[in-house]
């Protein structure tokens, strides 16, 4: 398919694979829901099902959105680079709002019951990876949406900065993963071996955050599919060529 003067070909596989990702993302999180709702009582702020609120809020935010703001560079090719950048925080601060919420419900319920707080791999793993991300998105702003970040900068931070992002998206993964199978093991015991029916959906839904994961890291490492670079920052990128190493656009 030919594309107009100036608009790059979107690749004919990467559609399916964007859509076939959101689709295991949305089922995970409705996954998520049935599970508590069938199995756990529901969600609810106060009392004993406040606890709920943590994993739905977590796999919604720093799972699905924060994968779905990863994507946003592959999916939005050929729009400008200031309205994908602002997509993209956008994203990652309502990921941010929803975690935050599930982080301060799971405190709160701990502290209503007695319980200790941070004392598990899971637990370990999660304050990790909030505080990873929020360092990531503060960062992440004062270089790409903060105007007064050079052009330098940004190019020396671009790679630290896609790197950290596919890391933290891969640790809220495991983390969760972590998570529900501690779940499943506190409520089950040794009737988890038995093919419970709760037991089977947690697996399941185990299966769906993978997938999910796996798929959202594949489209992301190939490098066909990356954005391509649209003429306002080919134009940026030449300046600074010719600030630091002395070239001239028309001595290529």
């Amino acid at each position: 398919m030919e594309s107009p003067a100036g608009v790059a070909a979107t690749p004919r596989a990467l559609p399916y694979y964007v859509a076939f990702s959101q689709l295991l993302g949305l089922t995970a999180v409705a996954t998520t829901g049935a599970w508590l709702g069938l199995y756990r009582g529901g969600i609810a702020w106060e009392g004993a099902l406040q606890f709920n609120v943590h994993p739905l809020c977590m796999v919604i935010g720093l799972i699905f959105l924060q994968g779905a703001a990863l994507l946003v560079y592959r999916v939005f090719r050929n729009e400008t680079k200031r309205t994908t950048k602002v997509l993209h925080g956008l994203l990652h601060v309502f990921a941010f709002i929803i975690a935050l919420v599930g982080l301060v419900a799971v405190f709160d319920y701990h502290r209503g019951k007695g319980y200790a707080d941070l004392y598990s791999l899971h637990s370990w793993c999660g304050i990790l990876t909030f505080v990873l991300y929020f360092v990531q998105w503060l960062v992440g702003f004062s270089f790409f949406l903060f105007p007064g970040a050079s052009f330098s900068l940004r190019s020396r931070y671009r790679p630290q900065h896609i790197f950290f992002g596919a890391t933290i998206f891969l640790l809220a993964v495991g983390t969760a993963l972590l998570g529900l199978k501690e779940a499943l093991l506190f409520k089950l015991g040794a009737k988890y071996s038995t093919f419970e029916p709760e037991g089977v959906l947690g697996n399941v839904l185990g299966l769906l955050l993978a997938g999910f994961g796996v798929t959202v890291l594949y489209i992301l490492t190939r490098t066909d599919w990356k954005r391509p670079p649209q003429a306002e920052e080919q134009a940026l990128s030449m300046d600074f060529k010719t600030l630091t190493e002395g070239d001239s656009p028309g001595s290529q």
